[in-house]
């Protein structure tokens, strides 16, 4: 076995689809240093630039002393704390919905969630482009798997009418990780109207960002139902860790007994759910913050006009700019480095073979000259590269 996998490892290399860590040497933020070398990091996906922020590093400090650092049991035995508990009202309470349910990670969640809902008789409805673990939650939950065209409404309708399955679930990204768009939900919520389904969206990367005062892609599109299951992470806008689930109170009560990966998982610390509680308070006081973030996202889009490369339509801090092959894109981000500038290479298989990119994130923590550093440094790597 062990040849094998030396084997793919090699292959792996020649094709540009090696992946390798990066040793960070200081905070994350948007100056950066790794592997011993300052960088201007377009990287991060801390959109509000929270995880540094004075508020929250002192919350972490009290609650720690207050309640330790370890939750020592399963959520249902004897590690749901307090702090967990009042985080989780705080939470229903922002998003505007009944209950909420916390997970060490997004990808937990998902995992546990579909895997709860959905089985043997019933159908899941994903889009293609959905983040991977969508799909593998999709794929555990043993439930009929069927995808459609990224974000073709009619194509999905056309699934859901021919389908017999005792329970269906529309699962989707309501913006898209490794494109920055955002998902017709509307759209979605008439079809689980029409044809008795209902919505599974993973907002990690809306919660914080889009709707009034960031509650997320529901309240951007004004939207409430009880056919709504959001999911939201913790570790992207909010700056902490983790994830919630949110919903009908009988749903996060079937999930209490019914999702794996929350059953058997021992909670996150309680320390950091009360540094969440206090960041929850900075992401709904941050319209300053949101309103800086757009105003750089639209300075890129207009001054980011390239005759290679293009930038994929999206109005969220995800901007991604398409170079095409592997070794291109790997040559691009090689030459950024060079002028000091990190920006990650997505290759297949996280994005479709031909579409490698530069996925540029933006965060409020960025500043003007922070933009336009990169902006000029992408135009001189197009003449020369």
């Amino acid at each position: 076995m062990l040849a094998s996998l030396q084997k793919e490892l090699e292959q792996r290399k020649v094709d540009g689809l090696l992946r390798q860590r990066r040793l960070l040497d200081s905070p994350q933020a948007e100056h950066i240093v790794a592997n011993n070398k300052p960088y201007l990091s377009f990287c991060s996906n801390d959109y509000l630039g929270l995880a540094n922020h004075p508020t929250l590093i002192a919350a972490m400090q009290q609650a720690a002393g207050d309640a330790g650092v370890g939750s020592g049991a399963s959520g249902l035995v004897t590690g749901h704390h307090r702090y967990h508990d009042d985080l989780e009202k705080q939470l229903a309470k922002f998003v505007n919905l009944p209950a909420t349910l916390l997970f060490s990670t997004g990808y937990m969640a998902n995992i546990g969630v579909l895997g709860a809902l959905a089985g043997r008789g019933d159908a899941i409805f994903a889009d293609k482009l959905n983040h991977a673990c969508l799909n593998d939650g999709s794929y555990y939950s043993l439930a009929e798997f069927n995808r459609f065209a990224h974000n073709d409404v009619i194509a999905l309708e056309n699934l859901l009418k021919a389908s017999t399955a005792k329970h269906k679930l529309i699962a989707v990204d309501a913006v898209f990780s490794m494109d920055g768009d955002i998902a017709p939900i509307p759209e979605y919520l008439a079809l689980c109207e029409k044809y008795d389904a209902y919505l599974y969206m993973d907002d990690a990367h809306g919660f914080g960002v889009l709707g009034e005062h960031g509650k997320g892609s529901l309240s951007h599109f004004n939207l409430k139902s009880p056919r709504i299951i959001m999911m939201a992470t913790l570790g992207k806008a909010a700056g902490v860790a983790g994830a919630f689930v949110a919903g009908e109170q009988v749903v996060i009560d079937y999930l209490i007994q019914k999702a794996k990966s929350y059953v058997y998982s021992t909670p996150a610390p309680p320390a950091l759910s009360a540094t969440l509680a206090a960041s929850v308070k900075l992401i709904e006081q941050g319209d300053d913050l949101r309103a800086n973030l757009n105003s750089l996202i639209a300075y890129l889009k207009d001054n980011l006009k390239l005759k290679l490369w293009h930038l994929l339509p999206s109005d969220t801090p995800i901007q991604p700019l398409i170079v095409g092959g592997n070794k291109e894109a790997l040559a691009l981000s090689e030459y950024l480095q060079t002028c000091g500038i990190l920006v990650p290479v997505i290759r297949p298989p996280t994005v479709p073979v031909g579409t490698a990119r530069l996925r540029i994130s933006l965060s409020a923590a960025h500043t003007l000259e922070d933009v336009k550093k990169l902006v000029v440094a992408i135009h001189q790597a197009e003449s020369v590269l």
